[in-house]
């Protein structure tokens, strides 16, 4: 399907056609294929080669060189602060709130040790992909080139005539883990709003205006949690039917507001009265450690970003800066509230440190305020996808049906991304899954390999394709060790407690 100049919209990083609004004309799926919808807050000209108050040859005419770099668009371009802002805003989410049980699977030393290297190791993977992205637009003149673009292109410059004659295979594997990712996501935060509104719920009655007593509390049974994941399907439905840009940037903006406040409510809570950790494993057994993985690199997927990101500075030459510094501060945070939350809590930590906080009314509207946040986000992860596969389906209809095709499709997606959180509704091991089936490959397996098929027929060093097929060997047996031992999990019965701890493991 032909697209128009898209024109930036305010507060989402992505794009609305030039008549405002996506009405039933729809953004091809290279717009979508490297956009992640946890950083909506900056516009996006990803897939075009002009800015949207430029025709195609004054956009080509500012290009004056490859070796210049410029971008379009000077006028809409990002400050350093304000790249470093979206960075770390877009890297906050739910495999955030999951830390501290990751944290427990991999030991109170071990954890914090293992969340280090992942963002060392993460960060050095984003740093490949800018640095492959930018080799490429220096080579073909091209202002811009998204992660699939990238990827395709390091497989054209290959020597293997097979890898060249099917490099389109490399987009179509991208935008494929990325569909999956932004779904997993979208899985998580059905299960995330059942367990936190479920929580709320049954503890209703006995929530007291006191945050400081441990006392030990019973639940009133209210309907299983599955039940509530259906309560939310029919508002997520016609929360996705919003398909103008600018009505979901208010909606992002509600969302980053709430879930903020809940996170500082959260660390005020953690940081007080830390109860003695001799007790807690420094390594804890390793059948647990690949939940630890799968949770770590769910929470560290953030790879998909900083393409746009880097494309939206208005002196991209200090993007690398940046990403070293705002990745560094979202480690610190990262390993922060993992090693706090475990020792506030400790053997008793649940797959979102939301659901052990107290029950008062203070901390119960922490679940409440995130739980908001999380709704509205759904419909921000949920474009990615919906933007890849929905124009397949459209293009094949007659022009009548189109809106009608648009609005069944996006239904069917949210029921299977429904269906699939009522079979795993467990959050800890669908957070796991979702990140070792997906995240791995995106941030730590193909980053790696393009850097090879990029420079190899250029020449590097033995060093460095030792490294980046350690970084891949390390990615793929995360997803495959990773993957099995959240399947085997889930498979087990369930052991939930149906007591718990107002405030702390230690009474």
């Amino acid at each position: 399907m032909a697209a128009s100049a898209p024109e930036p919209t305010p507060g989402l990083e992505l794009k609305a056609p030039a008549t405002g609004g996506l009405s039933t004309d729809l953004v091809p799926s290279a717009t979508m294929s490297t956009q992640r919808l946890r950083n909506e807050d900056y516009p996006d000209y990803s897939s075009t080669d002009v800015s949207p108050d430029e025709s195609p040859s004054e956009g080509l005419n500012n290009f004056s060189s490859p070796g210049s770099y410029q971008r379009f668009g000077e006028s809409s371009s990002t400050t350093w602060f304000q790249t470093l802002i979206h960075l770390l805003k877009g890297n906050i989410g739910t495999g955030l709130l999951g830390l501290p049980l990751a944290v427990k699977n991999a030991g109170i030393l071990m954890g914090p040790l293992s969340l280090l290297v992942i963002g060392i190791v993460a960060v050095h993977c984003m740093s490949i992909l800018v640095k492959c992205a930018r080799h490429f637009c220096q080579r073909l003149n091209k202002p811009f080139v998204d992660y699939g673009e990238t990827v395709m292109y390091g497989l054209e410059s290959t020597s293997s005539s097979w890898l060249r004659n099917h490099a389109h295979w490399g987009r179509h594997i991208v935008d494929f883990f990325l569909i999956v990712t932004q779904l997993g996501f979208c899985c998580v935060y059905f299960v995330f709003l059942a367990d936190n509104f479920k929580q709320v719920i049954e503890a209703a009655n006995v929530t007291t205006n006191n945050c400081h007593n441990n006392e030990t509390v019973i639940l009133t049974p209210t309907m299983d949690s599955r039940l509530y994941m259906l309560t939310f399907l029919p508002f997520l439905v016609l929360l996705v039917f919003v398909r103008n840009l600018r009505v979901l940037s208010i909606f992002s903006l509600l969302a980053n507001v709430t879930m903020m406040v809940s996170l500082v409510m959260i660390y005020q809570f953690i940081v007080q009265r830390i109860p003695n950790p001799s007790h807690l494993p420094l390594v804890a057994p390793w059948k647990t450690y690949p939940l630890f993985f799968g949770t770590a690199i769910f929470a560290f997927e953030g790879i998909g970003m900083v393409l746009p990101l880097e494309n939206k500075m208005k002196d991209p030459r200090k993007f690398p800066l940046i990403l070293y510094v705002g990745m560094a501060i979202i480690t610190t945070l990262y390993i922060s509230l993992g090693c706090l939350g475990y020792l506030q809590f400790g053997a008793d930590i649940q797959g979102s440190i939301t659901l052990n906080l107290p029950n008062c009314w203070l901390y119960q509207s922490v679940k409440l305020l995130y739980s908001i946040g999380i709704f509205f986000t759904y419909a921000l992860q949920f474009y990615v996808p919906a933007e890849i596969i929905i124009p397949f389906f459209v293009s094949r209809v007659p022009e009548h049906w189109e809106l009608v095709v648009d609005l069944f499709v996006r239904t069917l997606l949210v029921c299977l991304t429904c269906i699939l959180a009522i079979l795993i509704p467990r959050l800890d091991l669908v957070i796991s899954l979702v990140g070792s089936v997906s995240s791995s490959a995106l941030a730590l397996i193909i980053p790696p390999l393009l850097e090879i098929t990029t420079y190899y027929s250029e020449g590097m060093s033995p060093l460095a394709i030792t490294k980046d097929a350690l970084i891949s060997i390390l990615g793929f047996v995360g997803f495959v060790v990773g993957t099995y031992e959240a399947l085997y999990e889930l498979i087990q019965p369930s052991n939930a407690p149906i007591f718990i701890n107002s405030t702390s493991a230690f009474a």
